[in-house]
């Protein structure tokens, strides 16, 4: 009797599946996928019809803002290029206007290379302090900061001359290279959004600053603060090791 009802069973699968329409199946399909490739991007899923397929970075009081329209004919591809370039500029930026202004006056942060002691002037001209106390530095620092482009490099570009020709991965969420040691990084999209807008509003903003404060201590050769009136202009061209 159980092997009849076995029987019976396997006689009616095929035709149930036959009520199942292609449409169906490959709408199931593709949902899945959906799912997977946004649990890839951290919850992001490339819309075409949304400003930038809608990542992050869009907000008020200028929503959508592309002067230029670099968006506008971009493909995916290029606007993740866009974004993973924009995000490490960012960074870098942040970075630089944090060590500026921390070892610039009146701070004067700056232990190493045997400098603590000393005023040397505008961030701009620390660099020939350093080449004359370890001239070695410049060295090590390229391979840093080489280690650190080809890690960025192997986590989230594809090979070059590969056939669809495209440079991220199609997994890889443009500036998400993995580097998350306290933890902070939201396990939900809307909340990743967020972060991720913070982010990148703090990096357009650095971005500007750094221009702005390269600009101004290369015209009057004086630190920042200084210029702002808020530390004393104390600093001595002429006790720079390298004189322009």
């Amino acid at each position: 009797m159980a092997f009849s009802r076995i029987i019976v069973a396997s006689l009616a699968l095929p035709t149930i599946s036959a009520f199942v329409t292609p449409h169906a199946v490959s709408h199931a399909a593709a949902k899945t996928s959906s799912s997977l490739y946004a649990a890839e991007l951290n919850g992001w899923v490339p819309d075409e019809s949304k400003f930038a397929f809608g990542l992050p970075g869009s907000l008020d009081p200028a929503e959508e803002f592309d002067p230029f329209g670099f968006a506008e004919d971009a493909d995916l591809n290029q606007i993740k290029s866009y974004r993973e370039a924009e995000t490490t500029h960012g960074r870098v930026a942040m970075l630089a206007v944090i060590g500026f202004l921390v070892t610039e006056a009146p701070l004067e942060f700056h232990p190493l290379f045997a400098t603590g002691a000393r005023d040397i002037g505008p961030a701009i001209r620390h660099l020939d302090e350093v080449r004359v106390a370890a001239p070695f530095f410049f060295e090590v620092l390229a391979l840093i900061i080489g280690a650190a482009e080809v890690g960025r490099a192997l986590k989230g570009w594809e090979q070059p001359g590969n056939e669809e020709n495209i440079v991220l991965k199609k997994d890889y969420y443009p500036g998400d290279i993995g580097f998350d040691p306290l933890g902070l990084k939201p396990d939900n999209f809307e909340e990743f959004a967020e972060m991720s807008t913070k982010e990148l509003q703090h990096g357009r903003l650095a971005m500007l600053g750094i221009a702005g404060i390269v600009a101004q201590e290369l015209i009057n050769g004086k630190e920042i603060f200084v210029n702002f009136g808020l530390a004393p202009d104390t600093f001595d061209p002429s006790s720079l090791p390298v004189t322009f």
